[in-house]
């Protein structure tokens, strides 16, 4: 894209070096990177003599686009905020537009989502403002990858499609193109490799035209995926070298990775086990240099793979805990963020389609807040099902082994069931406050030994405390009752919530729970719960927002008291849920106690029967659509140990292709698969000519807003949650027979 700019004529003649400069630098990025920066920097080098701030600025921001081509992130962000600094005192916005996309690429290739998605939205705000659709086309691309990453197909496709357009408006092949690449990937997840073929095709065409060597890298790398899908393979290694070939030469590091990955995945798939060995371990040292996190974790996930394969368990399960850790480590800290900044996207969006429609007047609060709801839960439903599926094989597989390794190997064992976990609370923690902020949130309250489940939650929490150097009591009235009719999970959350604030604000001190009774309705108990402990206390100015959503104490500023900020607001949530209120009182240096009362109906102590009937299970059949194969594995397994005859269905039309063949006793159905989905594959088993249409079908999803969702409620016997609760899966069958 050439740089104008109004020039008066006296001073004309000396910037026109300089602007021709940066417009070459610009136009051979596509084939020489190296001269592009040459070019940059003696631009900035002849701005700085002639003391043209507006030259310097645009030097400066080309060094940084090109630096973060190249991999040199630090100095792509210190030359781009010094460009912002001098496009401030221009006031020139498109300039800063400028500076904050080169930022912005930065911050989503080393996996900061959430920074990137900030600058890009500022982005994509003024270079709207401005018309301006060859940087536009750019944005919406960038933007679709992070989509793509976090599985909001949808999303990514609509705006792969906007950069196309923007490209095409622009009049500019190569931005057109770089879409189709990224296009072509999606349709081959899908399933339509020609559509794929057809689109990676064009763009390889489009880029021989018009010279732009880099981007052919990433065709080329396309065009490998797709023949792998095609199992080409020998072709597939071509393209993947040709593309790697091309990278090294330009010096563009993410190409580079991405080919590495590629190429070790492919070796894997032939079976060139050693092959895969020595390109992963090169693209896991070259992405870790880099700091390109994303290609990082994906090597150490197909090392898992490899390790696996060759009877190595120790290796396996050494890279499989290094993959969980380091996606570990962007989705723990940027969840929140993320689906703050995709909503705010989202209305943007759904602004600018108001003013092409010149509705905005019409359209009531209430309707927007109604759409960004379910926007909200839509994404919640993607991210619930692409975080919870992988972590349901790494806790399974982890629960699995447990028993089957000698101490050495236990101890890595130990280590990654705690560490996924760790993850899955802080994830659930999320996920559960936004169900309870949506209002979807409901008590199922069944029979439950209160006294047992209390002294669950101290044992759960009595390893915590005593690494802190705390004694956990708990302490219960003996005029409570043994048995009641109570949500175990929810008061589960509530109580362990507590209780992990208490320990984590404490240091070799005491934590209490206590339980009393405070009074007779009936049949009804009114119970009194406090969790107390003798820590730092809260200071009484934070008392009043203590329970509010991502709320901390400004004296909070080490990770060893950090968090997610929720806890406290979920439990004000359930608690209310309850028809109850949170209270608490505290004093500085002296500790705190939170308290709160629930009215529980007494209830007989339940049989517990399940263990003795479990030979019920015995020969019984089961028919299990799942398309992840590690998930599949595991919980065939889990039904072979029950002596249980599961088949196996790779997507929704092939069981119901399955559930017209046989009748089965139970069908286990997984929500998101490829072809036919699970809502869909189980209304066709319903259907009066399927023998199987009375068999009770179980929901198995990660997604933790599928019970939400009315309308497909009625499809299923009941929810089975990823990651799989053994005991649960047990009693839902035996409840059936």
């Amino acid at each position: 894209m050439s740089i104008t700019f109004n020039m008066a004529p006296e001073i004309e003649e000396s910037r026109l070096p300089i602007i021709a400069l940066l417009n070459e630098a610009y136009a051979c990025r596509t084939n020489n990177l190296k001269r592009s920066i040459e070019y940059a920097q003696k631009a900035l080098s002849m701005s700085r003599k002639l003391k043209d701030t507006e030259l310097v600025a645009k030097s400066l921001s080309r060094i940084s686009l090109f630096s973060m081509i190249m991999g040199d992130y630090d100095n792509a962000l210190h030359t781009a905020t010094a460009a912002i600094r001098y496009y401030k005192e221009l006031n020139d916005e498109k300039g800063i537009a400028d500076a904050k996309y080169n930022i912005a690429g930065v911050y989503y290739k080393t996996n900061n989502f959430h920074l990137g998605l900030v600058n890009l939205v500022d982005c994509i705000t003024i270079y709207r403002k401005f018309n301006d659709c060859h940087n536009l086309s750019r944005a919406h691309k960038s933007l679709g990858m992070i989509y793509e990453y976090f599985g909001d197909e949808k999303n990514a496709v609509k705006t792969y499609e906007d950069a196309i357009a923007a490209g095409q408006q622009a009049g500019d092949l190569n931005l057109e193109s770089n879409a189709y690449n990224n296009l072509s990937g999606i349709y081959i997840k899908r399933n339509n490799i020609q559509k794929a073929a057809e689109l990676i095709e064009r763009a390889i065409n489009i880029k021989r035209k018009t010279g732009d060597i880099r981007g052919l890298a990433f065709s080329l790398y396309g065009r490998g995926k797709v023949n792998m899908a095609r199992k080409n393979y020998q072709q597939a290694e071509v393209d993947f070298k040709a593309a790697m070939d091309i990278h090294l030469d330009m010096g563009e590091t993410l190409g580079q990775g991405m080919a590495y990955h590629k190429l070790g995945y492919l070796y894997l798939q032939m079976g060139l086990l050693q092959k895969a060995k020595e390109v992963l371990t090169k693209g896991l040292d070259f992405s870790t240099t880099h700091n390109i996190v994303m290609v990082k974790y994906k090597c150490c996930f197909l090392f898992y793979q490899l390790f696996k394969l060759e009877c190595d368990p120790v290796n396996a399960l050494h890279y499989l805990e290094l993959y969980h850790k380091e996606k570990d480590s962007v989705i723990n800290t940027q969840t929140p963020k993320i689906i703050e900044n995709y909503e705010l996207i989202t209305q943007m969006a759904t602004n600018e389609k108001e003013a092409q429609l010149q509705k905005a007047e019409i359209i009531k609060k209430k309707d927007i807040a109604e759409q960004t709801a379910r926007v909200k839960q839509d994404f919640l439903s993607t991210m619930s099902h692409e975080i919870r599926t992988p972590l349901n094989a790494v806790i399974t597989i982890a629960s699995l082994l447990s028993d089957k390794v000698n101490n050495e190997q236990k101890q890595l064992v130990d280590t990654l069931k705690f560490s996924s976990n760790n993850l899955l609370l802080v994830i659930n923690d999320f996920l559960d406050f936004t169900k309870l902020d949506a209002g979807k949130a409901q008590l199922e309250l069944r029979h439950a030994d209160l006294k047992k489940l209390l002294g669950n939650i101290k044992n759960t929490y009595e390893g915590l405390a005593v690494e802190k150097g705390n004694q956990l009591v708990l302490n219960i009235d003996q005029e409570v009752y043994d048995h009641y009719e109570l949500d175990e999970t929810k008061a589960s959350q509530i109580i362990g919530n507590l209780v992990t604030n208490a320990i984590k604000f404490t240091e070799g001190g005491l934590v209490t729970i206590s339980v009393k009774k405070s009074g007779t309705d009936g049949c009804f108990d009114h119970l009194l719960f406090e969790v107390q402990d003798n820590g730092t206390g809260i200071e009484s100015q934070y008392l009043e927002n203590i329970f509010d959503s991502f709320f901390q104490p400004q004296t909070i500023t080490t990770r060893k008291q950090g968090g997610t900020g929720l806890g406290l607001a979920i439990v004000k949530k359930l608690v209310e849920l309850h028809g109850s209120t949170i209270n608490v009182s505290s004093q500085t240096g002296k500790g705190s106690v939170f308290y709160f009362d629930l009215k529980l109906k007494r209830a007989a102590a339940p049989i517990k029967v399940i263990e003795k009937r479990l030979d019920l299970l015995t020969g019984k059949t089961v028919l299990l659509a799942e398309d992840n194969m590690i998930n599949a594995m595991l919980i065939r397994k889990l039904l072979s140990n029950w002596k249980m005859n599961p088949d196996h269905a790779k997507n929704g039309v092939e069981a119901v292709e399955k559930s017209k063949l046989k009748l089965y006793d139970f069908v286990l159905m997984d929500k998101h698969m490829p072809e036919m989905d699970g809502y869909e594959a189980s209304w066709n088993i319903h259907q009066n000519g399927n023998m199987n249409n009375k068999t009770p079908i179980f929901a198995l999803t990660a997604d933790v807003t599928a019970e939400t969702k009315e309308e497909h409620v009625s499809l299923f016997k009941s929810f089975l949650h990823k990651p799989i609760e053994i005991d649960k899966m047990q009693e839902a069958f035996i409840k059936c027979l």
